[in-house]
């Protein structure tokens, strides 16, 4: 499948599907959407973006976002692959490594629930390591955080 991926407005109609259908993923795994850790404001400035993978046929079928956290560091949002897709996840996780390092950023960090072992395992395949929590995640139980460096 070919998967072509590029940064889009996240108020778009794809954009706001995908975002819904992942906070429904999350919410029936975890019990929470993550919605309140996202706010689209966050990805539309300057070194920050929203990122949409589709198929040739311009088919939606994954999202994510980098936030800017400091000026060498940039956060992981809303990723997520549409059920029974292949290599969507790692086709945006690249694109937007690419797009962060290209955007001067060295290291990138995320969040996730540790009970979604899926994308624990997903971060870790994708030489993500873990780290102690940031932010709100500070001593939080729930929450498992990852940082890659991209740069040197």
């Amino acid at each position: 499948m070919t998967i072509r991926v590029a940064l889009e407005d996240p108020a778009g109609a794809d954009a706001q599907a995908l975002v819904a259908e992942l906070s429904a993923t999350l919410e029936a795994l975890t019990g929470a959407t993550g919605q309140a850790s996202f706010d689209p404001g966050d990805v539309r400035g300057e070194r920050a973006g929203f990122a949409l993978a589709r198929d040739a046929q311009g088919r939606a079928l994954g999202c994510g976002a980098l936030r800017p956290m400091t000026d060498d560091c940039a956060e992981l949002k809303r990723m997520f692959a549409r059920p029974g897709t292949r290599g969507v996840g790692a086709a945006l996780l690249s694109f937007l490594e690419q797009q962060a390092a290209g955007w001067g950023y060295a290291a990138l960090r995320l969040s996730t629930r540790r009970i979604n072992q899926r994308a624990v395992a997903f971060y870790l395949r994708h030489g993500y390591r873990p780290i102690a929590g940031y932010g709100r995640y500070v001593g939080s139980d729930e929450s498992q955080c990852f940082e890659k460096r991209i740069a040197a």
